[in-house]
């Protein structure tokens, strides 16, 4: 062992920031032979065993019990007094076993989507927090990944299993905002009566209507075959004021979900159909028009929004315009309300716009253009008498159609008493090609208006 005075004098070297100090880095050389001690069992002082219900033969591992132990307090104690162990797994985490156990050789592993649950379900088994750690992240960083039988409802469900809350509404956001693709896909049907009912109480769900909602859910009722008081609580969270009365006729008369539940939504129907007959300002003296019956969910039908592709975002300002349906009642099914909407990639705050002096020494504060931050006002290019009673929520999508399907990344909600949001693309960096939010160097934005009733006046009834 060195003296005292030598480690000083070798510390005081390292820190003294010598010229011809340099790092010498064998870490790939000793990943590589720490795959090939696995590989060839060189050195192996223990065996794992691994044996599933569906095989009589068991894989075998020869391993090395001090990296095992490092990694897991789970094989750390298995193999305190023996050498040789056997492990029961299921098939489809036996059939990542070696993955697994490559990992703790190496600390990585590549995976696949459909390999995502058994590959936590080992980490979490023996303990591996790392691991178990970085296949939630993938989990949350892959929901829109494309896969033959879709993968998200499956995930959602193991992450309430586990208890994982983060990874829950990671995924029951995604389903919400793009609901419409996961409705005609064959995950739709392996989605859970509680899972089904979230959806159905959110404002926030991207779809192209409510009656597309309406024909999905009747044939989920339809495979699953629920009991009545399930069925009819999920009847009933269906906004039929949002549906047309010629559809609500149509479903009435065709719909065998409805008929054999009639009698639970009866209510609900009778009151749809006054509110499309009645001016909504006389129909609020009555009803409660507060309540999510009567709020519109982010539909894409063009009635209620249009598509914004903006090519080159970062390049300069931009402005389109469009018209929307007064409100779902079919007494304004006529009016229309046109929208001025201006895009702007480097709106600069006031805090940091050019300040103006009469000094000598600087005349100008300068302002860099990466001071500013993408900018979206949206806008009624008229006023009208109609609008009483009235108040209009926009809603903002980024994301990409692929495919048929609209894919959302993100979503922003504007106040009903302003004209922008706040954290529109706060941390988009649209200069880079390789940004999230570009989609071939274009901004894809769906901009949604959704009319909002308010009682103004409470009659006696």
């Amino acid at each position: 062992m060195a003296s005292l005075p030598l480690r000083r004098a070798a510390q005081k070297a390292d820190l003294s920031g010598d010229a011809t100090a340099a790092t010498i880095n064998h870490s790939l050389t000793l990943l590589q032979r720490l795959q090939e001690l696995l590989q060839n069992g060189n050195g192996s002082d223990s065996v794992l065993r691994v044996r599933t219900a569906a095989s009589d033969e068991a894989k075998v591992f020869h391993t090395h019990q001090l990296l095992l132990s490092l990694q897991s307090e789970v094989f750390e104690s298995l193999l305190h007094n023996q050498s040789v162990i056997t492990l029961h797994e299921p098939p489809e985490t036996a059939a990542l076993f070696e993955k697994f156990i490559r990992y703790l050789y190496c600390g990585g592993v590549s995976i696949l989507l459909h390999q995502a649950i058994p590959m936590h379900q080992l980490a979490s088994k023996y303990r591996v927090w790392g691991l178990q750690r970085g296949v939630a992240d993938y989990m949350k960083t892959h929901l829109a990944s494309e896969s033959s039988q879709g993968h998200v409802v499956g995930w959602y469900h193991y992450a309430v299993r586990i208890g994982d809350a983060a990874l829950q509404e990671s995924c029951l956001q995604f389903l919400a905002w793009n609901l419409s693709a996961v409705l005609g896909s064959a995950e739709w049907g392996s989605v859970s009566v509680e899972l089904l009912l979230l959806l159905l109480e959110r404002s926030d769900l991207v779809l192209h209507s409510e009656l597309e909602l309406y024909t999905a859910v009747e044939g989920w009722l339809s495979r699953r075959q629920p009991e009545g008081p399930v069925a009819e609580r999920v009847l009933r969270a269906i906004r039929y004021p949002m549906i047309a009365p010629s559809q609500l006729f149509r479903l009435q008369a065709q719909s065998a979900v409805l008929a054999r539940h009639y009698g639970a939504v009866q209510d609900l129907l009778f009151q749809a159909f006054q509110f499309h007959a009645a001016s909504p300002l006389h129909f609020a003296k009555y009803f409660d028009v507060n309540c999510s019956m009567f709020l519109p969910r982010n539909y894409l039908s063009s009635s209620w929004g249009s598509q914004w592709v903006i090519n080159n975002p970062a390049r300069d300002d931009r402005s389109t315009s469009f018209q929307t349906q007064l409100g779902p009642s079919s007494h304004d099914a006529g009016k229309r309300v046109t929208w001025n909407v201006l895009f702007s990639p480097r709106w600069l705050p006031i805090s940091l716009r050019p300040v103006y002096s009469d000094s000598v020494s600087g005349a100008v504060q300068p302002a860099r253009i990466e001071d500013g931050r993408p900018r979206l006002v949206i806008t009624p290019a008229t006023s009208s008498p109609d609008f009483a009673g009235v108040s209009f929520q926009k809603t903002v999508l980024v994301g990409v159609r692929q495919q048929g399907r609209v894919l959302v990344k993100h979503a922003y909600s504007f106040h009903q008493s302003s004209d922008e949001a706040a954290d529109f693309l706060a941390h988009a960096d649209l200069q880079k090609r390789t940004s999230e939010y570009l989609i071939d160097n274009s901004l894809h934005l769906h901009i949604i208006i959704k009319p909002v009733y308010h009682s103004l006046i409470k009659a006696k009834k």
